[in-house]
């Protein structure tokens, strides 16, 4: 009976390199590159060559229309230096992680409070169904009709909301929300929360369904009340989409400008001025195009450091 054996090459004899295979592979890879090359090279012309341009802009000595006997020449960090020096963007700054943070908090306790309600046995089939229409309807809006009815609203100081809070006792008659300096911002943080807590309503309510009732059962049957069932066994399952959404959204505030342009236009006095609404005055307004394309690179980087963040706790969520 013959004994099979493999052959090995023989010691200090060169290996033999498969090159129609390597051939096949760099064939295939050179394939699946000149599919993808038409959606990579829109993605270069319509996203990095404008943040490329906005990036040189920042570095060029006054505005990016070349007036006669003034050519462009580049002066470092000094538009940066003058934008971080600016009062104005200091406070804009500190509405704007007041106003992301604060957002981002309701967003999700408002979302998180319907979900459990819509997915708890305490209202019936046909309820949840009228209740699930109605809660996601201010998502379905558009931001002008979003603004338009929340203008009538609160900035008539005679308005529903005033007449409404005072039948309730509260002192409010006469209170211009929208018009104060010190209500103005808590009004917009109103709207932009009202505007965008369903998106978090409906993925804690996915969330949520999938949770197996075997584990709430077993922690019941162990005497957990209804807080440690839910601290115990649903947040685990919820952290991903909690962890997830509040990045995005923290990341979509940052940004938000039409909400609080509409609105208010940062005003009045500034109160409600954000780091986006800044850049667009600085820009149209002041007619120093270099500054504002230094206060875009700072938000843009902001949003970078949130999106690594994102990245990171995605990666980490998986393993």
């Amino acid at each position: 009976m013959t004994q099979l054996t493999a052959r090995r090459p023989a010691v200090g004899s060169p290996r033999t390199v498969p090159t129609r295979g390597r051939f096949r592979r760099g064939r295939r890879a050179l394939i699946a590159y000149s599919f993808l090359s038409p959606a990579l090279l829109l993605m270069i012309g319509l996203m990095f060559v404008p943040i490329g341009t906005v990036i040189y802009y920042s570095f060029l000595n006054y505005a990016i229309v070349n007036r006669p006997g003034r050519p462009h020449h580049l002066v470092g960090w000094t538009n940066y230096q003058q934008v971080l020096s600016d009062p104005l963007f200091t406070s804009s700054l500190w509405h704007t992680v007041a106003f992301s943070v604060l957002s981002v908090l309701c967003h999700l306790l408002l979302g998180l409070a319907f979900a459990l309600l819509l997915n708890s046995q305490v209202i019936g089939r046909v309820a949840k169904g009228i209740f699930r229409t109605l809660i996601i309807i201010p998502w379905l809006f558009t931001i002008t009709i979003v603004v338009a009815l929340w203008r009538y609203l609160l900035l008539d100081p005679h308005g529903v909301v005033n007449f409404i809070l005072h039948s309730l006792g509260l002192p409010t008659q006469g209170l211009a929300w929208l018009g104060q300096t010190n209500t103005a911002l808590a009004a917009i943080i109103f709207v932009n929360v009202w505007a965008g807590y369903p998106f978090f309503m409906i993925s804690l309510l996915a969330g949520l369904q999938g949770v197996s009732d075997e584990l709430r059962e077993a922690a019941w049957v162990d005497g957990a009340n209804a807080f440690e069932r839910f601290w115990y066994v649903t947040r685990p399952h919820l952290r991903p989409i909690i962890v997830s959404m509040s990045i995005l959204d923290l990341i979509w505030n940052l940004q938000n400008f039409a909400t609080i342009f509409l609105l208010t236009g940062g005003g009045p006095a500034n109160s409600t001025n954000v780091i986006a609404n800044y850049t667009y005055t600085t820009a149209y307004f002041d007619q120093d195009y270099t500054a504002a394309a230094a206060s875009a690179v700072i938000i843009l980087l902001i949003s970078l450091v949130l999106a690594v963040a994102y990245g990171w706790s995605r990666r980490a969520m998986s393993r």
